[in-house]
């Protein structure tokens, strides 16, 4: 997905320094202090939840990589379930 952003010409010019010593581009920069950031803000959200919440969040990430054109019988499931 594509997003474009302002920066300001101070930051831009700090990022593109780093960028060098890093041997990466100012984008690759951004886009790992993008997930390094999201990562930090989840696991310290994540240490409030009640376990009762931290198991449904725990689901629906399971559910978000699940592949949804693979397709299992209603009695598999309760053969899984039933283990």
């Amino acid at each position: 997905m594509r997003k474009l952003i302002d920066i300001d010409e101070t930051t831009l010019t700090k990022l593109k320094v780093i960028s060098i010593f890093e041997k990466t581009s100012v984008k690759g920069l951004i886009e790992n202090a993008v997930q390094m950031y999201v990562k930090n803000k989840q696991s310290g959200q994540f240490k409030n939840l009640s376990d009762e919440e931290k198991e449904d969040i725990g689901m629906l990430m399971l559910m978000q990589e699940a592949d949804r054109n693979e397709k299992v019988s209603e009695e598999e499931i309760f053969r899984i379930l039933g283990k």
